[in-house]
């Protein structure tokens, strides 16, 4: 595929919310209760099968899952494993030294934080659930 073939490809923009809610861990019920009333598992199921959102809900999901709403229109994991690809496929050194390149941060620290945030969200969903069970 060219270059741009790729620039023409349709992000499937319903996948990609599909992609970082499960990287997040949160259920299609708990997104559908953070979008509003109106909202359900079915209908937040349709909304992942939809290929382009509209705006203002697509603004609004990337709001409640903490992402940019640029990463959910714009990510393609196809072209995103195509670069990686192209860019590591020599076994000359110079390719090889960009491999071993060291972090400039603890990559562990990076999961504790990443761990921590996904742990506070859930506390504040299992807060809502139970305002909601309880009728407040």
């Amino acid at each position: 595929m060219s270059y741009t073939d790729m620039q023409n490809k349709k992000i499937h923009q319903g996948r990609n919310i599909k992609r970082f809610r499960e990287m997040l861990g949160i259920k299609q019920e708990a997104l559908a209760f953070e979008m509003g009333d109106d909202w359900s598992q079915k209908k937040i199921s349709l909304l992942e099968q939809k290929e382009t959102v509209e705006s203002d809900i697509l603004a609004q999901v990337a709001k409640i899952l903490k992402v940019p709403a640029e990463a959910i229109e714009n990510f393609d994991e196809e072209q995103a494993v195509n670069i990686i690809s192209n860019t590591f496929t020599s076994n000359d050194t110079s390719t090889l030294n960009a491999v071993n390149i060291q972090p400039t941060f603890n990559p562990l620290d990076k999961m504790v934080e990443l761990y921590e945030r996904m742990l506070q969200q859930q506390r504040e969903m299992i807060e809502k659930l139970e305002r909601l069970i309880e009728g407040k």
